[in-house]
């Protein structure tokens, strides 16, 4: 099969239309492929299918609700944004959170890791045709979503996160602790079983090696980010400057080749890595207070916060006045790795484009944005 990403410079024969709806795509978006000879020798991403407006909501609403909304987001990385969004409030309101809050946060933080590169991994296996293979890991990663409802009380948006602390609902008990260690012991165990039998399967590795490879130089200079950059070999994971991450000890996960069995290995390697994390944390749990109240809200300028999300670099931005969000921008990871999916794409069979694109670990629905053009001369805008 060849993998050449060189672009010929001559007239393509044949457009492929992919989406807006699609079997193997979770939500909508829509792709054209430019064939020939059966081979991509172009493809295009479009997104803005399932824009909700949800900074434009955010505008003047209180920041605790503000936060909330945050929340709503993403179906999958829920808990990343309304901790990214409490972050930026306490830097510009200069909150100390208690260290309690602290430790519980990260491991929400990285239980929501494991479920998302389960799910990740799973859906890798259902568009490699592998129906057993998906359901299996999705029956994995069921003891994660029961983790998350005992914390959070639900199983998507868990609410834990708020301003200098968290919900005194989800502060963590002995019972609740002890459930956390036997889960992490039986998706580790179920995990190691599997990665054992997917490596082992040569219909599997024939599948995903060496197809739709992304080069360490042309990630970097797509400014791909997260899971999808590291499997080029590049090893950058914003947890490495977090201070909330110091105390832990963990290894930045990081494979070569950049192909689809390099993103694989990536998300199966890392959820070795979030449980032994997470392990860290219910041993050396702080004791102590789970929330601040001391302190007073004020006008701030624009505050911003980085996070690493399951897909990579997380941005959230805003200023506060009168204790209500203004300006706030919201980047997800998604939207600066659609040009690794579309390059990704670029020499692959046909029948490998849509794996080329599931590789980086699309979630669109929440990076699509509406952009207000404004013509000062004619006095026009226009929502794009």
């Amino acid at each position: 099969m060849s993998n050449n990403n060189q672009v010929n410079s001559k007239v393509i024969e044949t457009e492929v239309p992919l989406g807006t709806v699609h079997s193997a795509a979770l939500e909508p978006y829509r792709v054209r492929l430019f064939v020939e000879d059966e081979y991509v020798r172009d493809a295009e991403i479009t997104i803005g299918v399932n824009h909700r407006g949800i900074e434009r909501i955010m505008e003047g609403l209180p920041v605790e609700k503000a936060n909330a909304l945050t929340e709503k987001i993403c179906g999958i990385c829920s808990h990343i944004h309304i901790w990214n969004s409490c972050l930026v409030a306490e830097k510009g309101l200069e909150i100390d959170v208690p260290p309690r809050a602290e430790y519980i946060r990260l491991i929400m933080g990285e239980l929501e890791r494991l479920h998302s590169h389960l799910l990740y991994l799973a859906h890798g296996c259902e568009v490699l045709g592998h129906e057993t293979f998906s359901m299996r890991i999705f029956y994995i990663r069921e003891t994660v979503m029961e983790l998350l409802r005992m914390i959070g009380g639900n199983r998507v948006q868990y609410g834990v996160p708020v301003i200098g602390g968290i919900r005194p609902r989800s502060d963590l008990n002995e019972m609740r602790i002890q459930k956390i260690k036997e889960g992490m012991d039986l998706i580790e165990e179920k995990v190691t079983e599997f990665a054992d039998r997917f490596t082992r399967d040569p219909m599997i590795m024939s599948r995903v090696t060496g197809v739709a490879a992304l080069s360490k130089e042309d990630a970097l200079r797509l400014a791909a980010t997260g899971p999808t950059l590291r499997s080029t070999g590049v090893e950058v994971d914003l947890r490495r400057d977090m201070r909330q991450y110091d105390p832990f000890e963990f290894e930045v996960i990081t494979q070569e080749d950049g192909d689809v069995k390099s993103n694989l290995l990536m998300r199966a390697l890392e959820i070795f890595e979030a449980i032994k994390i997470i392990r860290q944390a219910v041993k050396d749990l702080p004791e102590g207070k789970i929330t601040n109240r001391s302190w007073e809200m004020h006008d701030t300028g624009i505050i911003r916060s980085y996070i690493e999300a399951p897909r990579g670099k997380l941005y959230h931005s805003y200023r506060l006045e009168d204790g209500r969000v203004r300006n706030s921008i919201i980047r997800t990871p998604s939207i600066t790795n659609i040009n690794a999916m579309e390059h990704a794409c670029v020499g692959t069979h046909i029948t490998d484009a849509q794996l080329a694109i599931v590789q980086c670990d699309p979630c669109f629905t929440c990076t699509d944005r509406a952009i207000q053009i404004v013509d000062h001369p004619l006095k026009k805008s226009t929502i794009k």
